[in-house]
């Protein structure tokens, strides 16, 4: 079982990556917060053993730093 969760894992990690492809009309910053949201999903998915809430959990915590990094100081 812990295979076929792996696999899922990697799956979706591929499916993010490629994904991303497509966002070259968008800013640095868009881009910042796509990549974090993808990332917090797997993380999320993989620290909570594949849990729906984690996963969206994650996107969002890894959406907001991502959107954050680089952000100008004032």
């Amino acid at each position: 079982m812990k295979t076929m969760n792996r696999f899922a894992v990697v799956a979706a990690a591929a499916v993010t990556a490629l994904s991303l492809t497509a966002c070259s009309g968008m800013s640095q910053r868009d881009k910042n917060t796509a990549i974090g949201a993808g990332g917090g999903a797997v993380a999320g998915s993989i620290l909570t053993g594949g849990s729906a809430v984690g996963t969206v959990g994650g996107a969002a915590v890894g959406g907001f730093i991502g959107n954050q990094v680089g952000k100008p100081n004032r």
